[in-house]
């Protein structure tokens, strides 16, 4: 059994090892050496790029209790920006907002830091804007679109 054991260790480290290679070939991680003898394996550009690109695929805005707010994106996004601001609309339908004009969206639920990263994402900050209303004209009507009457 213990045999086994050491076996299986090394056939694990030889896979890692493998791994590591694999994503130096793509140039995914970088190795930066520390003072005391140690390596430490970075994120370069290109892979915080396919990181975040992962991560803004799945991002999901959870839904809690409503606390009787509104969150609101409103943006002004230039003609040059054109597509940055298509996908910008529809990854904030994706995300269950309701379009309350053309560059007016709405959600009722907690999500300041998925709005953040999604604008971060297409460096659209400067022309994007969040906000928290605790009163809209119709707020009825808003309720029965996302179903809290």
């Amino acid at each position: 059994m213990k045999s086994f054991s050491k076996e299986w260790k090394e056939i694990e480290q030889r896979r890692i090892n493998e791994e590591i290679r694999e994503l130096y070939k793509s140039k995914l991680v970088e190795a930066q050496q520390n003072k005391d003898g140690s390596t430490t394996l970075v994120l370069t550009d290109k892979g915080k790029m396919r990181a975040l690109t992962y991560h803004f695929a799945s991002i999901e805005i959870p839904k809690a209790q409503w606390d009787g707010l509104w969150r609101v994106v409103i943006f002004d996004i230039p003609e040059k920006l054109r597509h940055g601001r298509d996908v910008l609309r529809q990854k904030l339908c994706e995300l269950g907002f309701y379009e309350l004009q053309k560059s007016v969206f709405t959600f009722p639920y907690p999500c300041e830091q998925e709005v953040e990263f999604v604008i971060e994402y297409f460096g659209l900050k400067k022309y994007v804007r969040y906000g928290v209303l605790s009163h809209i004209d119709n707020d009825l009507h808003l309720r029965k679109i996302f179903h809290l009457t």
